[in-house]
């Protein structure tokens, strides 16, 4: 048999004062100490992220977002679960976006506070999985949805970044679509993507032939 060397430590979970090992997640914790918290976590209901919590540990002033999967209990922590509702108020369907030419509209149609990004920060700082999720917002307003969708490879959707974003962005619902629109339409050229966008913006001017109108039809 196995020797363990953990030793045990005492945090306060919800107000509940918890004793635990130290090799213990927050939730594993909980529930050691009789408390059969089940709601709220998403991998008892067949889907990730939903272990949202806040924490302080022992003689630090700040606070920081965390999942209680993946976090270790540690002595004098003090943990919150946070619970509020998924918001819905983003709805579409790729099927009928008739080609990957059309998606650039299509996204600022679904998501248009995207643009409003202040670049604070404040999404970044509240990931738990460390991703650069400004970056990502940034790069899918851009039209760069594949670069966009790869930063968010490893995105649970707990929705810790729409708390920090002071202009309701939903940046993980933005990595969500950049994903879903890469693998639906393979995904044009970044660089190409990039110039559309800068069409659309009025950022590029555009000048055609003397012979040709904007419909490529040959005028006299």
């Amino acid at each position: 048999m196995g020797i363990n060397n953990s030793e045990m430590v005492e945090l306060k979970i919800d107000g509940h004062k918890v004793t635990a090992t130290s090799d213990s997640s927050i939730i594993q914790a909980l529930w050691s100490a009789g408390y059969p918290r089940i709601k709220g976590v998403g991998c008892l209901e067949g889907v990730c992220g939903s272990c949202r919590v806040m924490l302080r540990r022992n003689k630090e002033s700040g606070v920081e977002m965390a999942l209680g999967c993946q976090t270790l209990a540690e002595e004098g922590m003090d943990v919150m679960f946070l619970d509020f509702p998924t918001p819905s108020r983003h709805s579409y369907h790729l099927g009928p976006i008739a080609s990957s030419w059309d998606l650039q509209d299509k996204f600022h149609e679904i998501f248009p506070e995207a643009e409003n990004c202040r670049h604070c920060g404040g999404c970044d700082t509240a990931c738990p999985k460390g991703i650069e999720v400004q970056k990502g917002v940034r790069l899918a307003s851009n039209g760069s949805f594949r670069e966009a969708g790869e930063l968010f490879t490893v995105c649970v959707s707990c929705d810790l970044c729409m708390t920090g974003c002071p202009e309701n962005i939903a940046p993980n619902r933005v990595g969500l679509f950049a994903r879903r629109a890469t693998a639906h339409f393979h995904g044009r050229p970044p660089n190409l993507i990039h110039r559309l966008e800068q069409i659309r913006r009025g950022e590029l001017a555009i000048t055609y032939p003397e012979k040709l109108d904007k419909h490529n039809h040959i005028t006299d």
